[in-house]
């Protein structure tokens, strides 16, 4: 054995400046009536983008899962400017995830009695914006 002293327990911290204040502003949509896997595709196509970029680009894709992210991103937005007064050219997407909501399973009777249940699926989308930091 080493003379080495195991220490368990989570990894510290990085060090960050006393007076840095982390501006995150999160917006949430919970049981939209859409498959996860759907709405992960138009997700994926604004993660990591600025505000103004990702609310020109949702109108104009086909998916009709735009329209709810579309909703939800303007939201967020909204609550960041009025709540906290931030600049809408100052944020950008920092995170952005769907998960999976309850399943409701519909029925369906197939030929010879048998039983086809449909899955109807829904989704929690959260959109988490942050505020660029400027040196200087």
């Amino acid at each position: 054995m080493s003379s080495e002293r195991m220490v368990s327990g989570p990894a510290a911290a990085p060090a960050v400046p006393s007076d840095y204040v982390r501006t995150e502003v999160r917006a949430k949509a919970r049981y939209v009536r859409m498959s996860p896997q759907k709405v992960r595709l138009v997700v994926d196509q604004i993660r990591d983008k600025d505000v103004m970029e990702a609310l020109e680009i949702l109108p104009f894709l086909q998916q009709a899962a735009a329209q709810p992210v579309y909703k939800l991103l303007r939201s967020a937005v909204a609550n960041a400017e009025e709540n906290l007064g931030l600049a809408r050219e100052d944020l950008y997407i920092a995170e952005a995830f769907v998960d999976g909501g309850p399943v409701r399973k519909w029925r369906r009777f197939g030929a010879r009695g048998r039983f086809k249940p449909q899955l109807k699926r829904s989704s929690h989308i959260t959109i988490v914006l942050e505020e660029y930091e400027y040196e200087g």
